[in-house]
């Protein structure tokens, strides 16, 4: 484990090397050029935000029924929806995870929807389990979190485990590894710095060695 930890870390310091070489290389003519692109990027990036917030993105609402579940898919490409019922205990804390993604991707609509104002709907989707969160792209289900099986089997999961189950559908932008649940990330993370400090430590400690007469 050690032995691939550090090919690993080689292999990073080599490929953040090989970019350091390529900036170096270049001119403040190319410099400039990347500079304007970054500019047009982030000013392309402010204006898509301000429509997803005109669209209602941004905060956790609740939608009417079918008809206003269909308008909102048709005006975002990104939709997370809960389908919940109040009287449902583990809908609430599905609500309050919801309430801080919310804020925190703007880039998605997130909504919920009583399931008993839309029958038809729930019927077409095979929503049986309660609470159900609908993850669409593009005016299309992608994928259902159905109860919080996928969330660990318990009620005190993190925002962060919903946000990563989530991703997975990529309906959000997410920075994480998809393949790996944050917890278990942080904790690959940790190992290999730890590792790399040992190896840098051990590497200092045999070149004070002196090895004259």
């Amino acid at each position: 484990m050690e032995q691939v930890l550090q090919h690993v870390a080689q292999t990073v310091e080599k490929q953040l090397d090989s970019e350091l070489e390529k900036l170096d290389a270049m001119d403040s003519g190319d410099l400039e050029a990347i500079r304007r692109q970054r500019i047009e990027e982030m000013k392309k990036r402010a204006k898509q935000k301000q429509e997803w917030l005109t669209n209602g993105h941004g905060e956790y609402t609740e939608i009417d029924g079918e008809k206003e579940f269909f308008v909102v898919c048709n005006k975002s490409e990104n939709v997370v929806c809960h389908f919940y019922r109040a009287d449902t205990p583990r809908c609430r804390i599905v609500d309050m995870h919801l309430h801080t993604l919310a804020k925190k991707h703007v880039e998605t609509r997130f909504v919920k929807l009583d399931v008993e104002r839309a029958p038809f709907l729930t019927g077409r989707l095979k929503i049986r389990v309660l609470p159900t969160i609908g993850l669409v792209k593009e005016n299309k289900t992608k994928d259902f979190i159905v109860g919080f099986t996928d969330l660990g089997n318990c009620d005190d999961f993190t925002t962060e485990v919903l946000e990563w189950r989530i991703a997975r559908a990529e309906v959000i932008e997410y920075s994480g590894d998809l393949l790996v649940p944050p917890a278990e990330a942080r904790r690959q993370r940790a190992l290999t710095v730890h590792t790399k400090k040992t190896i840098r430590e051990k590497h200092d400690s045999d070149s004070d060695l002196d090895f004259s007469d």
